[in-house]
């Protein structure tokens, strides 16, 4: 009967161009959830301590590859959200000495931003259509790394827990990434990173569109050695700077441990007399009393100015008032000369989430409770500033001061750029997080933010790693690890003129914005025309890639026992 009127009948699962196999694993939702977790993870690996950077064109790869085959839209976001979940967490996994639990809390809650991302990955990489042609599989290579970037920039809110982790960022020593970063900032090389992986998974899962894709990853690396060959650089620009930093290294967290730094760091600049530096740099919470109520430390360090014939920038972490009159615990760079300290001095702007205050703390305070999150909120500074120090020979240096996280944020290094700066100077500890990934990873963060500006990045910290980059981005030097309580003096090469991002910002997150517009945009268009022509579904983010419905094929002749309509009686 169902022959006759023209119905298949399907014994055993069956294969098509929108129905694969599925594997056992896939069908369960626990292994499904924990193999979501585990993709997502791996990305983490590209970034410092392991810095395996190769890894990231192809990390993305599994978590592409399960988003694409989730049977529902629904899953799909689940799989994203896992997926970010367990990106955010592997990427953080050193602040479990400082938020215990709570930093699985914080990355379930940051992963939910890659929801519509697996979305978009299952409607352009598979769903109901099966592996995509050339078309759709060219619109996956824009869109889906667009939607990546998307999520970075939203979850790069300082609210949110700030840039820590952008994919892009673990190219920093990638020379062809630094010179992408010159022109669109770390967004543009987290956009080439996670094209090449979609185009690796597309010439997996689709036979179809393969050469299209082949074709976009060759004109891709062309684009990128163009880039490369003809950017502008900054140009090499007088005699270098010569800058000590001095990293005492004394992690103890007893009560006279912030005596026995001060110590400790006053005993290395001592080390550093005779060797004609233009500046001394100590790390972040340097000093932990004001001047005003303990001058003999102002009166300690002018001494030390003397004696090396530079100006010493110290990083006072303390109870004070700002200009404005308000008063509270600030992080504050401040310049010491030989009879204390002058010019302007530099409060933090942007606080560490929960580091250094508690979000909505009369919600969260019990953070407190399970881990040292900041049990007293520091005040945020309100401007940027640059700081003119006097160098030898005459004139002066015009260094730009970040504090600790501030490095993370492209926007900020770059205003000091525009603003005149010669040289950024980075002022951190991570001696809560000494025997982990972050001291690298933090370091690290100095080369993009140099390449970006063309403008040299010295990275001071208490504890280490310390470090100096060029205006390329490339290292200066040799670090200060975290094993080392040392004082070095690093020749910082000077560079004039302008990089593309310096010029142009976040050209490239604008760009991405628009392209997801665009295709949010088509897509609804496309799915309001499928429904007025009586279309039905599909037209939905997560549904199959949108077309005007095609009447159903008719059913062959089908032969049965009696005999068939086109030859009775056989």
């Amino acid at each position: 009967m169902a022959r006759r009127l023209g119905m298949q009948v399907a014994v055993g699962p069956v294969e098509g161009p929108g129905r694969a196999r599925t594997r056992p694993w896939q069908a369960s939702p626990w292994w499904r959830g924990a193999a979501a977790l585990g993709a997502g993870a791996l990305p983490a690996l590209a970034f410092p301590a392991p810095s395996w950077w190769w890894c990231a064109y192809a990390a993305l790869v599994p978590w592409l590859l399960l988003a694409r085959s989730a049977p529902t839209p629904g899953r799909a976001a689940l799989d994203g959200w896992l997926g970010g979940t367990g990106y955010m967490i592997a990427v953080h996994h050193w602040l479990f000495t400082s938020l215990n639990v709570f930093i699985v809390v914080l990355g379930a809650l940051l992963g939910l931003l890659w929801a519509p991302w697996g979305l978009l990955v299952r409607a352009l990489l598979g769903g109901t259509d099966g592996p995509p042609r050339a078309p759709r599989a060219l619109a996956a290579l824009a869109v889906v790394p667009s939607a990546w970037l998307m999520v970075e920039t939203v979850r790069s809110w300082q609210g949110l827990g700030g840039p820590w982790g952008v994919l892009g960022a673990s190219q920093w020593q990638v020379a062809p990434a630094l010179r992408l970063a010159s022109v669109g900032g770390v967004w543009l090389v987290s956009l080439v990173v996670v094209g090449v992986n979609v185009a690796l998974t597309l010439l997996l899962v689709s036979g179809a569109a393969r050469t299209a894709v082949a074709v976009s990853l060759v004109l891709g690396a062309v684009a990128v050695g163009s880039v490369w060959a003809w950017a502008p650089r900054p140009a090499r620009s007088g005699a270098p700077a010569r800058v000590a930093v001095v990293q005492p290294g004394i992690v103890s967290r007893a009560p006279g441990a912030p005596e026995l730094r001060f110590a400790r760091s006053e005993s290395l600049t001592r080390e550093v007399a005779g060797r004609r530096v233009d500046l001394v740099v100590w790390g972040e919470s340097s000093v932990t009393h004001s001047f005003s109520t303990h001058p003999s430390l102002a009166r300690r360090l002018a001494a030390m100015s003397r004696r090396v014939g530079a100006d010493v920038l110290v990083n006072v972490d303390a109870y004070n008032r700002d200009a404005a009159g308000r008063a509270g615990v600030f992080k504050r760079s401040t310049l010491i000369g030989p009879r204390g300290p002058v010019g302007v001095t530099y409060d933090k702007m942007r606080l560490v989430p929960f580091g250094e205050y508690v979000p909505a703390r009369a919600l969260l305070g019990w953070v407190t409770s399970v881990g040292r999150a900041a049990g007293e909120d520091r005040v945020a500074g309100r401007r940027q500033v640059v700081m003119h120090v006097p160098v030898r020979g005459g004139g002066t240096l015009r260094v730009g001061p970040l504090i600790c996280f501030e490095s993370a944020f492209p926007d900020m290094s770059r205003n000091l750029a525009n603003d005149g700066a010669q040289v950024l100077v980075v002022q951190s500890s991570t001696a809560s997080f000494q025997d982990t990934w972050a001291p690298a990873q933090h370091a690290s963060l100095g080369a993009l933010r140099a390449a970006e500006t063309g403008r040299p990045v010295v990275h001071a910290t208490l504890t280490g790693v310390s470090a100096v980059f060029g205006p390329d981005g490339a290292r200066v030097g040799e670090p200060l690890g975290t094993d080392r309580s040392a004082s070095a003096v690093f020749e910082v090469p000077m560079a004039r003129g302008a990089t593309l991002y310096d010029r142009f910002g976040d050209w490239a997150v604008y760009a991405a914005s628009a392209v997801v517009a665009l295709f949010c945009s088509v897509r609804a268009a496309r799915a309001v025309h499928s429904r007025r022509i009586g279309g039905g579904g599909g037209g939905g983010v997560g549904g199959g890639w949108v077309r005007r419905p095609q009447p159903a094929p008719q059913a062959p002749p089908v032969r049965t026992a009696h005999g068939s309509p086109a030859r009775p009686g056989r």
